[in-house]
């Protein structure tokens, strides 16, 4: 067992995980106000992967959600504080993202990328895919940076 390798985002309202574990089975999210536990199987060996972390400030678990992709798990952690910064995931700054796929000596601006058109195209479709009822989305990726999604 090891902890899967993943992705974090910071926003005014919400915190994003992406977990990247392609072709995921038994995926366990379980959202508590100071900590984020997952779980699940994963790629064709079904390899057993757990995450859990220690949050650096408390989220509302009832408004939190996740979705499952063929390629990742995305979550969406609603702040218990609107437009607090966290200036890292987890509670300790020690080993910050060792098993996350970050880098502790990175700064915040860097990691963030709020000024990248990628990034905040990679939000709004993440957005509306944990918010969508429905599974399949036909989405595409033009030179000018837009994204449309039929």
């Amino acid at each position: 067992m090891q902890p899967a390798s993943a992705k974090w985002y910071d926003r005014r309202d919400y915190v994003f995980i992406e977990f990247c574990v392609e072709d995921s089975k038994d995926v366990n999210v379980n959202f508590e106000k100071s900590k984020l536990t997952f779980s699940c199987l994963g790629g064709s060996d079904n390899f057993k992967h757990l995450n859990e972390i220690d949050l650096f400030h408390c989220i509302d678990p009832n408004d939190s959600k996740h979705k499952r992709t063929d390629r990742s798990i995305l979550c969406c952690l609603r702040k218990g504080e609107s437009g607090q910064s966290w200036p890292r995931l987890t509670k300790e700054r020690a080993k910050m993202m060792n098993n996350m796929g970050g880098d502790e000596d990175v700064d915040l601006p860097e990691v963030d990328g709020a000024d990248d058109v990628s990034l905040k195209v990679f939000f709004l479709f993440t957005f509306i895919l944990l918010n969508s009822k429905q599974n399949i989305y036909k989405w595409f990726y033009i030179d000018s940076g837009l994204l449309l999604i039929f």
